[in-house]
């Protein structure tokens, strides 16, 4: 009898501003060098029902197109859950791209370390003028300790030491942690940060993500830094993340000392 495919659900939520991106995203996917017996799928999940995504993809049997009312990023994120038949979920925002042998890599690594529930790995700015910037601040190679991430969130202004969009993780894991918080950005934050503090995780230091740096995306709005907003996103996260550390006596301890 063959062996069944093994799958990695590759979720990719979309607006209107960044539909012009999603061919190169799909380009990037279909550059990756998958290991035997694995495969992927690519879920884009359109944050409302204006019909944006229609014949933008070219007709690929991995690629499954969804909508619904707008709720925002997190919203079409987990929305996108209901398709998932993967083992492993990947993100992969509309406007980036995944570097080759990405996938490969994070699936040597939950394959090798059972222990290991998510990964992530070395973004890469994509300017505009098509260079690339690196980040001064990555941490060394390797496993990834409960609790570290949020610690040095709360310390560095709420910037983390890893970058939630190159985020792997093991499906089980998502489904129990809610997946992704329904706030209006930083979401992908709050979930990385809550798998932090119940779980290992693992830095691959090769670059796993160009992170395309534009006028138009989410991130370099005024609303994103808006203090009020800002202030009540950050405070979620981190009451989410002390309540379920809470739930774990060994990590709640150390949390304390530090």
């Amino acid at each position: 009898m063959e062996d069944l495919t093994r799958i990695v659900s590759v979720i990719t939520p979309v607006h209107s501003p960044s539909i012009k991106f999603l061919p190169d995203a799909y380009e990037s996917l279909t550059r990756q060098d998958m290991p035997r017996g694995w495969d992927w799928q690519w879920l884009v999940q359109e944050d409302g029902q204006a019909g944006v995504l229609h014949g933008v993809l070219p007709d690929d049997p991995r690629i499954s197109l969804g909508t619904a009312r707008s709720g925002g990023p997190g919203v079409a994120r987990t929305l996108a859950l209901s398709r998932v038949d993967g083992e492993l979920i990947k993100v992969l925002d509309a406007d980036d791209l995944l570097t080759p042998g990405a996938l490969a890599r994070d699936i040597a690594t939950l394959e090798a370390m059972p222990t290991v529930s998510w990964t992530t790995a070395r973004v890469l700015d994509l300017l505009e003028d098509g260079s690339t910037v690196g980040f001064d601040m990555d941490p060394p190679g390797g496993i990834i300790e409960r609790g570290s991430v949020l610690e040095f969130w709360r310390r560095n202004n709420f910037r983390a030491s890893v970058h939630p969009a190159t985020l792997c993780l093991r499906t089980d894991l998502v489904f129990a942690l809610g997946g992704w918080m329904a706030l209006p950005a930083s979401e992908d934050t709050g979930l990385l940060i809550a798998a932090n503090v119940v779980t290992t995780g693992y830095f691959n230091p090769e670059p796993g993500l160009l992170y395309r740096k534009w006028p138009g995306q989410a991130t370099g709005q005024a609303a994103h830094i808006e203090p009020n907003e800002h202030a009540a996103r950050m405070k979620i996260i981190e009451t989410r993340a002390r309540a379920l550390a809470a739930l774990l006596p060994d990590l709640s301890t150390t949390s304390a000392r530090q």
